[in-house]
């Protein structure tokens, strides 16, 4: 028989060492370049760091600073509040759609998928180089097929009105038909056809099934959808920064470039600092608020 102690037996005692063995890479890792870098970036933005400097313990002094100083980050967060809710909607309307319209059954369903996908695979900075081409507003050639048609085009990217709508609509053709539309098609096939039968035989007609069948069995993927969605367009930045590098005259400055300037451009670490744990807490703070909402409208089959 064989001896036992509070820790297990030798084999089992082995067999967790060589468990601890093969995690310790990954365990490492996230010690040294994440959750190291977290704590170090929350003893940062309670300081006056510069770049090549010696920290200076303020306090909350740089939070006071962003929130009743800085003249750029209350209209920042304007901006890229406007931005994530009219992406949000938008491209979780239309990336539902065309997760329906390519759930049918039609001939070549397979390459209408593929070709739908294809955008999203699109490297950021092509996207914004290829559109930036396209929305010239002199040259380019959607101006000049509105001109065809006798409609004057606006400045798109150098007008202050319409930069943000530019980046929404190019980050819309970038995404609609990716991961989110697969997220939804996935969802969408998982609908018993039965249910939809059922309600037809008993007079329902195409939307109210697609109200009260479609949409409550999906409710759960439209609310991943969303949160992934709305913390994705809160971190809008590559886009900006290569399409308009903030401008014209800070129509397109959003929180990220905001962020992303101080810390490499001015070298305020420490404020920067502040700023994405601002920016952390507002992420923490709007999913904790949409997936307590959610209970009014998600309707989970197995709870």
């Amino acid at each position: 028989m064989r001896k036992t102690s509070r820790f297990g037996t030798r084999q089992q005692r082995r067999e967790a060492i060589e468990g601890y063995l093969w995690v310790s890479p990954w365990v490492i890792g996230f010690l040294v370049f994440s959750l190291g870098p977290i704590i170090a970036s929350f003893y940062l933005s309670l300081t006056k760091y510069k770049i090549g400097g010696t920290p200076e313990w303020i306090g909350l002094a740089n939070y006071k600073e962003a929130f009743t100083v800085d003249k750029l980050f209350w209209p920042s967060l304007g901006r890229t509040a406007y931005f994530s809710v009219a992406s949000v909607i938008l491209g979780v309307l239309l990336s539902l759609l065309a997760a329906m319209l390519l759930n049918q059954e039609f001939k070549g369903r397979n390459i209408f998928r593929a070709l739908f996908y294809l955008p999203s695979l699109t490297p950021i900075v092509a996207l914004a180089i290829l559109w930036g081409w396209l929305l010239q507003p002199k040259l380019g050639l959607i101006n000049y097929l509105l001109a065809e048609i006798g409609i004057q085009g606006p400045g798109w990217l150098v007008d202050r009105v319409w930069a943000i709508p530019s980046i929404i609509l190019i980050s819309l053709w970038a995404s609609v038909g990716g991961g989110r539309m697969i997220i939804f098609l996935a969802g969408l096939q998982g609908v018993p056809k039965e249910l939809h039968e059922a309600s037809e035989i008993d007079g329902a007609n195409a939307f109210q099934r697609f109200r009260h069948i479609t949409i409550a069995l999906i409710s759960p993927v439209i609310l991943f959808n969303v949160l992934l969605g709305i913390i994705g367009s809160f971190g809008v930045f590559s886009l900006a920064y290569i399409a308009t590098g903030g401008g014209p005259n800070y129509a397109t400055w959003f929180f990220m470039l905001h962020l992303y300037y101080n810390a490499f451009s001015y070298f305020q670490m420490g404020y920067a600092s502040a700023l994405a744990w601002i920016f952390f807490l507002i992420i923490c703070l709007l999913s904790f608020l949409q997936i307590k909402l959610s209970k009014r409208w998600v309707y989970y089959e197995f709870s």
